[in-house]
């Protein structure tokens, strides 16, 4: 696809890589009455000297793109969103959000400085370092990609001969970006972990998400149901809202970094800690506890985003991305139904 030039009517554009995950949006965006034109990065086209088409942008890059045969997911998201951005169209999840969706790192630091707890972390550029990085930490402990998405790449290791082995064997699955991440192991005192959602920079929702089994890979899209008759892994944690103290920590930390739609991930350990270890700027729902859930936050994206539409379309052009990003919270208090 290209994106075309002239006599365009303004919708709001989403970038993906991956149409599974874009299916609910469809939906939800249909019964807000929403116009939504769904783009794939690597379907693009530009025409760097040509405005973009009107309209509102919806960034979802994912930290996971290159498993899904989308490798240069990444870069194409940089080269769309400098482009969107010189030409000032409203950019949700524009590039400094994109910048931490692919970087542990990146989230990591910026969550510290926010004075939120986060795990004890070592990054390492070199596979051979790992060792030496690993030995300062207790058994068990965590190695995971820099970049990754839905728990891809992380992997518990129990000894450190094991990882040794694992180094010297040459097998070890490294980040895409070259950079690796030993992390203190944090137990869940009760064997689940917490996903806060929020839309236009306001919770949604909580979710108790059980990690019993011990994995890693969390998907909550509709594209990962699990199969019929099996114990839901996700359910609405109703006891978490929006006057709990890590929550509005979160909603301070959203509005600093401009993120305005994201799933933040925490653990709860035995020995008290809320440690914070994950923010999805790209997030996605599960379809139970959106029916669960007394305002679905498929819904509130829709109307979140129509109602940037809306403003786009009565003033064009008055704000750029970054003035306009502050008004997503008015916004957000504005489209979300009483």
């Amino acid at each position: 696809m290209t994106f075309t030039v002239g006599g365009d009517e303004p919708v709001v554009h989403v970038l993906h890589d991956n149409p599974e995950w874009i299916g609910v949006f469809e939906r939800a965006f249909a019964a807000e009455g929403v116009p939504l034109r769904a783009w794939r990065w690597d379907e693009l086209v530009l025409r760097l000297n040509e405005e973009p088409p009107p309209g509102v942008y919806w960034s979802r890059l994912s930290a996971s793109a290159h498993t899904r045969g989308v490798p240069n997911a990444k870069d194409a998201a940089h080269a769309l969103l400098a482009w969107l951005e010189s030409w000032d169209r409203r950019v949700v999840g524009g590039s400094s959000v994109a910048a931490l969706e692919v970087s542990k790192v990146a989230q990591h630091v910026a969550l510290r400085r926010a004075g939120i707890d986060v795990p004890r972390t070592t990054a390492i550029t070199d596979p051979h370092r790992l060792l030496e990085a690993a030995a300062e930490y207790p058994a068990p402990f965590i190695l995971k990609h820099n970049q990754g998405g839905k728990g891809l790449g992380v992997r518990r290791i129990d000894d450190l001969c094991d990882l040794s082995a694992l180094v010297d064997a040459e097998v070890l699955d490294m980040s895409p970006d070259g950079i690796m991440l030993v992390q203190e192991y944090l137990p869940s005192r009760d064997g689940s972990i917490t996903r806060a959602e929020f839309v236009g920079g306001r919770f949604a929702y909580a979710v108790r998400v059980d990690i019993s089994d011990g994995g890693f890979e969390l998907c909550p899209a509709e594209a990962c149901a699990a199969p019929s008759g099996a114990a839901p892994q996700f359910t609405l944690r109703a006891d978490v809202g929006a006057q709990h103290p890590l929550i509005r920590d979160y909603e301070r930390f959203l509005r600093r970094h401009r993120i305005e739609i994201a799933g933040i991930e925490f653990v709860e350990t035995p020995d008290g800690r809320v440690v914070t270890y994950d923010v999805n700027t790209n997030t996605n729902y599960h379809p139970g506890v959106e029916e669960a859930a007394d305002q679905p936050a498929t819904r509130g994206v829709a109307r979140f985003l129509g109602g940037l539409l809306t403003e786009a379309m009565v003033e064009p052009g008055r704000h750029t991305t970054q003035q306009a990003e502050s008004r997503s919270y008015e916004l957000a208090a504005f489209t979300s139904p009483q």
